[in-house]
């Protein structure tokens, strides 16, 4: 039996993630002794990797493509050009300044003990960073994930960029070729066509983000090309090859070519980023030691309180496949801060899905997709409204897209929505929350809303619902 000493606290949380520095807040403000380990950057994916820097990219790209369109409000510029170098430094002060700010907070925080490394089980109670022993009654697992990168032939012959190697760009791409057509590579693809490179998407199945109804697909696709992206779709047998990089592929980090499948022709491109899925960050935590059980995607098992297979610790965030989102991990730390803290029985399955992809115009969701409630056998009721009839998007001039939404014709609840146009992931909000109220449809179709807004459509769409064919 191991005779070292471990520092005992009374909660120790690993990852610094959006659940785990609040998760601190909370113990330490109830009197309770908390050590918080991070082996890279306080703030996790989100504010270093995610949310935080990728919008601010977003933002930049959508002032060059408004100043490129300035004719359209009546408004005479020049060429504009985009100063990558400025795009970037603008980014890492916005993102740098969030993680300076937590990590600040933890640093001063009563009660916190901030550990940089990384950890790993010895026992259901004890965990190893680097020298130190650490132990404690409560264990909190903020872990997060990763880009992954399939086994593609050729790909490792080749240098490519995930989600996190993009971010460090100061220079533009002579020609950009995103893998995945999903969110993150069609926000990428997006940003980097408006900051002026060349652009093409090239995914697998038969559609771009295969999760959405395809009405919401195929208006996504006809967004991107109509900004001039290339979109290269059922491309089930990618491989990679190295090419001589020539003068026009200034900046590249090596020429290469695609070949989407058998017969195709190759796709030339000074600039690769794979974007096609994720892992949890669970491999190396030495979880086999606690006892705590993972599934075969090596998510960290679960329960409606976020409790795992060992009762005293918990998992939170990304790392338990229970939604990979900075809102759904910030979601973990209150349900887990309620049960815990609060006598307050809060669930995991109270919760309601919504997320938003942030190409622009936005698409915000919430709940079921029609193809969803089909498959459940539902009795379902659909509206549909078009942005180029919602007067706020005409006067704005931003009339791609169209709003969704899905009720249930017996119960009159609200199953889903999709909201893709101008201002989509703040309208979705109004429906979301009366969807967590469970409160019926009319709760928004009876409501007088403000005028001139996108969220005063709703009503109308939810006025004019015919049967789900």
């Amino acid at each position: 039996m191991n005779s070292e000493t471990a520092q005992r606290f009374d909660a120790i949380i690993v990852g610094a993630g959006q659940a785990g520095p609040a998760l601190a807040g909370r113990l330490t403000a109830a009197g309770q002794t908390v050590a918080v380990i991070e082996r890279k950057l306080v703030g996790g994916t989100c504010v270093n990797y995610g949310c935080i820097p990728t919008k601010t990219l977003v933002a930049s790209a959508h002032a060059a493509h408004l100043a490129r369109r300035g004719h359209d409000f009546g408004v005479v510029t020049g060429d504009v050009t985009v100063d990558m170098a400025a795009v970037k430094a603008r980014k890492d002060r916005i993102s740098g300044g969030d993680r300076e700010g937590l990590e600040s907070w933890l640093e001063g925080m009563k009660g916190c003990t901030l550990i940089r490394g990384h950890a790993r089980f010895e026992g259901p109670h004890t965990l190893r960073v680097g020298d130190r022993l650490l132990a404690a009654d409560r264990i909190f697992l903020n872990v997060g994930g990763r880009a992954v990168a399939p086994d593609m032939p050729g790909l490792a012959d080749v240098d490519y960029l995930t989600n996190v190697g993009i971010l460090e760009l100061d220079t533009l791409p002579e020609h950009l070729v995103v893998i995945g057509g999903s969110y993150i590579a069609l926000e990428f693809a997006q940003m980097y066509r408006r900051f002026g490179a060349r652009v093409t998407v090239v995914e697998r199945g038969p559609r771009l983000t295969a999760r959405e109804d395809e009405d919401v697909s195929a208006a996504i696709k006809e967004i991107l090309e109509n900004e001039g992206i290339e979109i290269v779709l059922g491309a089930d047998a990618i491989s990679f090859a190295k090419r001589a990089v020539d003068s026009g592929d200034s900046g590249a980090p090596g020429g290469f070519t695609v070949t989407p499948r058998d017969g195709a022709a190759p796709i030339a491109g000074s600039h690769l980023l794979v974007a096609v899925g994720r892992v949890p960050n669970t491999d190396d935590l030495g979880l086999d030691a606690a006892g705590v059980e993972t599934d075969d995607r090596g998510y960290i098992v679960v329960d409606d309180q976020l409790r795992t297979s060992v009762e005293h610790i918990w998992a939170l965030g990304d790392c338990n496949g229970r939604g990979a989102f900075t809102h759904t991990s910030y979601n973990d730390f209150e349900i887990v801060a309620a049960n815990l803290l609060d006598d307050d029985p809060r669930k995991v399955s109270d919760r309601v899905t919504t997320y938003a992809l942030y190409i622009d115009p936005p698409l915000g969701r919430a709940g079921m997709t029609a193809e969803q409630a089909r498959r459940a056998g539902r009795k379902a009721l659909v509206g549909k409204r078009p942005m180029t009839r919602v007067g706020r998007a005409v006067e704005k001039g931003e009339t791609q897209g169209f709003m969704k939404v899905i009720v249930d014709a017996d119960t009159q609840e609200i199953l889903g929505a999709a909201i893709l146009g101008v201002g989509g992931d703040e309208v979705v909000q109004d429906i979301l929350d009366v969807m967590t109220a469970k409160l019926p449809y009319t709760a928004i179709s009876r409501t007088m809303h403000i005028h001139p807004t996108v969220s005063e459509l709703v009503p109308t769409v939810l006025q004019e619902l015919e049967p789900l064919e």
